[in-house]
């Protein structure tokens, strides 16, 4: 989790900007669930993971403005102005441990 919470600070030093209306979630029973991840914030902050929790981390980074648009489908999101961006997901388990990347198995 503190990776995570690192990387919109990360991103914006290297000249980029972080989706702030999308974040990670819990996975589940259903596939959206709590807690949120945002892909910002400070390290340390937010919800404590527990043993047994599943999250889906979705970093989504912009090389331009932070602004998107969601296209008439209802799905398709696209940066305001047209810059290049990426969206990128891994689900993890929290273990007593070390955390378990899930989707490289």
């Amino acid at each position: 989790m503190i990776f995570h919470m690192l990387f919109g600070e990360f991103a914006q030093k290297n000249g980029y900007n972080v989706v702030k209306e999308f974040q990670g979630h819990g996975i589940g029973e259903e596939m959206h669930e709590d807690p949120g991840i945002p892909n910002y914030g400070k390290a340390g902050r937010g919800v404590r993971l527990e043993p047994g929790m599943t999250l889906a981390i979705e970093p989504m980074i912009m090389a331009g403005k932070p602004n998107i648009c969601v296209l008439d489908d209802g799905w398709t999101i696209v940066t305001e102005d047209e810059s290049l961006s990426a969206h990128y997901e891994n689900t993890i388990l929290i273990t007593e441990k070390e955390p378990e990347i899930l989707t490289l198995l």
